[in-house]
């Protein structure tokens, strides 16, 4: 296996190998971060498919001194996802939400005791404006600054949203682990 530099600059000069091994070093991660952003799996093979052409298209302006190509390939990643759903679903679901007041969440031991695909799949039935916030504030480690930047919303907004999204969330989780307590 190549140096990662290395296989980014061959992939920038279109050798095929090198792309090929690109892919298969990071296809599962990025796959995942469709999968939390899609509301179900063919929304987040469209993600990953407008996502990986960025990555490969852009793939010019990765700088490693600025960060780590995982980081980076993230980013365009989680803007793809983004365009996707601002031209597919999005219809004002983020702005309809007033700012409301929001508080801060410090209990999540539910969080601490699911596995990725058991977390990917409960967020993935989050609505639209609750799933994007938490997907790059709580995942993605976007400020509320970055998200209203990105989404056209307040931060007043971005910290209702994810507030509600955790609540959902926890309300979602706890009512599955009573289920299948009684099982």
């Amino acid at each position: 296996m190549r140096k990662l530099s290395n296989t980014i600059q061959l992939s920038i000069e279109g050798n095929a190998e090198a792309q090929r091994e690109l892919y298969e070093e990071h296809r599962v991660y990025w796959y995942m971060l469709c999968m939390r952003y899609g509301k179900s799996k063919a929304q987040a093979d469209d993600i990953f498919q407008e996502g990986l052409i960025k990555v490969y298209n852009d793939l010019y302006q990765y700088n490693e001194s600025k960060s780590a190509f995982k980081t980076w390939s993230s980013r365009v990643m989680v803007h793809a996802a983004l365009r996707y759903l601002k031209k597919y679903t999005w219809v004002d679901t983020l702005s309809l939400q007033d700012e409301v007041a929001y508080y801060e969440d410090n209990d999540e031991t539910v969080f601490s005791k699911l596995a990725a695909r058991e977390l990917t799949m409960v967020v993935q039935q989050l609505p639209l404006g609750y799933r994007l916030v938490f997907n790059m504030y709580a995942i993605e480690g976007y400020s509320h600054k970055e998200i209203s930047a990105e989404l056209g919303i307040s931060d007043g907004t971005s910290k209702s949203q994810l507030s509600k999204a955790r609540k959902y969330l926890r309300n979602k989780l706890e009512s599955q682990l009573k289920i299948t307590s009684y099982e």
